[in-house]
């Protein structure tokens, strides 16, 4: 037999083997898109947040009807006073909104980290699950996000939401 001959035959019997043991392969898909907005932990951690955080946002509230009240009564108010207690009143008011920027500014930036910190544990808790069902239905490749094409027939993402839902 050629050396031709003999490398094609070769090719083939490995490509074969290669094919059959591909078509073994049991392959799923998550969308983790949904499973982040469809997960019950989601909701879950949104109302967390929303608590945690609404005193500083009733805060918030409160000092800005404040410097409106302030700026109402001041424009109502400033032909009848005198320049300095005009002036006064100014930078009261322009301190106070100074005040609102920055505690506005901080609670947008403890909202931002504590919404990434409960989000990791989400992912977390998403990797596992998808690491269970897996394990359990016997799959042999699970992909993410990132797939140009993926078969209903394989998007295991409603089993993972429903294992979210049992913890």
């Amino acid at each position: 037999m050629s050396k031709l001959l003999k490398g094609l035959l070769l090719s083939s019997l490995i490509l074969s083997s290669y094919t059959l043991n591909a078509a073994e392969l049991k392959i799923g898909y998550v969308q983790v898109e949904k499973i982040l907005q469809d997960a019950p932990q989601t909701t879950e951690s949104s109302k967390k947040l929303e608590k945690e955080f609404a005193p500083r946002s009733q805060e918030l509230e409160k000092m800005q009807k404040q410097i409106r009240d302030l700026e109402t009564a001041l424009d109502k108010d400033s032909l009848t006073m005198s320049e300095t207690d005009r002036k006064n009143k100014e930078r009261d008011v322009s301190n106070i909104k100074i005040e609102f920027q920055r505690k506005q500014r901080e609670l947008r930036e403890d909202v931002t980290l504590r919404k990434n910190e409960e989000l990791a544990a989400l992912q977390d808790r998403i990797n596992k699950a998808v690491t269970s069902v897996s394990e359990t239905e016997g799959f042999d490749l699970v992909v993410y996000s990132g797939v140009a094409y993926a078969s209903k027939k394989i998007d295991i993402t409603d089993k993972v939401l429903k294992s979210l839902g049992k913890k």
